[in-house]
């Protein structure tokens, strides 16, 4: 069995696509006014907003998803969707000035990835995974029929000799995606089997056995392999092989493609009591000073208010894995931020302080998951919130 391999990948007969696609559901977490607005726009049209579960609200329990199981079955028996059987998807994205993103939809081989930390497998995780972020989102998708995509896997193909060389086929759709998300058009891609081989010599080349490492989606495919392995378990070795829940469907991009910018993913911290006692005890246990004499940088910030320190009692070779275990030793809230702007308003409310951290090079990247297995968890974003795969594709797990 290939490791990527072509799907039934189903998209809107018609739909206003704009009002169809919405950004992957982990984004905006702490701000649930862009959900509403998006709610706003959408109204009473089919959209993904109606099939996945922001978790800014999360909060809304089990009754949601079961809204939502119900909303992907209506959408099936209604037709609102076409499905293009045995295919790849190829996608251009474009950014705000004019900058393009290329990646190809397919579905991966959940046999060939785990997300447990020095496994040797062709799918790897880049960042560490949180055990206690699978089961949440196990039971939206446990009873699920449908899944839809924001999974992103990274090949490292510096030749640029398959995701660069596709040939288009039929355009399946044009148009802009919602919130500054910028320009969405995909194709079918024309000769499928060229791909195939392509992947097939690149699989065979890779460095360590590693064909892809997680770039964005690492708790959601985690969470597609933990429903697969316990439906595995209920199958003969004969259903093992066909089961559309083995296969997930992902988009996979070049990490050599210039316009895939790997950008930090920032801290707030809330529910502070005493702010200057708490940012006090840090820098004391962390042993941030003002000079740097060889220590890792991280910017305090509360509301307009930034203050550089650099951390010296260090416990991970990067900042953010340094701050994130001082982090989790403390028992507050924390989110995690795309974007500068963000941290600043959100930091600037009664007991909150954010953290904002370095640039992380992405060139590193595969010889790093080599070496060390994972990045700590939530080190790099690729690109900014508005920036994250939106979703468009759907796939049959039932």
């Amino acid at each position: 069995m290939a490791i990527f391999n072509k799907a039934d990948i189903m998209l809107p007969r018609e739909a206003d696509l704009t009002k169809w696609s919405v950004v992957a559901c982990d984004q905006y977490t702490s701000q649930p006014e862009y959900w509403e607005k998006a709610q706003e726009l959408v109204g009473d049209s089919p959209s993904t907003l109606n099939l996945v579960y922001p978790e800014a609200f999360l909060s809304q329990g089990d009754g949601r998803i079961a809204e939502i199981n119900k909303t992907m079955k209506n959408y099936i028996d209604r037709g609102i969707f076409k499905t293009y059987e045995n295919s790849y998807v190829y996608i251009e994205r474009t950014l705000s000035g004019g900058r393009v993103r290329k990646g190809i939809i397919g579905a991966v081989d959940l046999e060939a990835y785990d997300f447990h930390k020095g496994v040797k497998c062709p799918i790897r995780a880049t960042e560490g995974t949180v055990l206690e972020r699978i089961p949440p989102r196990v039971k939206i998708r446990e009873n699920a029929p449908l899944e839809l995509p924001h999974v992103m896997l990274l090949i490292d193909d510096a030749k640029k000799s398959i995701i660069e060389n596709i040939k288009k086929g039929e355009k399946l759709y044009d148009f802009e995606l919602m919130a500054n998300g910028g320009h969405l058009a995909g194709w079918l891609v024309e000769d499928s089997e060229e791909l195939d081989a392509k992947l097939d010599e690149f699989a065979k080349n890779a460095a360590d056995g590693l064909v892809f490492a997680v770039g964005d989606g690492n708790h959601s495919l985690a969470t597609a392999k933990t429903c697969w392995e316990n439906i595995k378990a209920t199958l003969t070795k004969e259903e093992q092989e066909k089961h559309p829940a083995r296969f997930c469907l992902v988009e996979i991009e070049n990490i050599h493609d210039e316009v895939l910018e790997f950008e930090p993913i920032h801290r707030v911290v809330f529910g502070i009591e005493d702010e200057k006692l708490f940012t006090d005890t840090l820098i004391k246990e962390l042993d941030c000073t003002e000079e740097n004499n060889g220590g890792q940088e991280v910017v305090l910030v509360k509301g307009d208010s930034r203050k550089t320190f650099y951390m010296n009692n260090t416990s991970s070779p990067i900042s953010v894995g340094t701050l994130q275990k001082y982090l989790d030793t403390l028992s507050y809230e924390v989110d995690y931020i795309h974007g500068d702007d963000v941290v600043t308003s959100l930091s600037a409310k009664n007991g909150a302080v954010g953290f904002l951290l370095p640039k992380p090079e992405k060139s590193s990247l595969f010889e790093t998951v080599i070496k060390d297995g994972a990045l700590p968890r939530k080190t790099f974003s690729m690109g900014e919130a508005n920036e994250k795969r939106y979703y468009m594709e759907a796939k049959k797990i039932k």
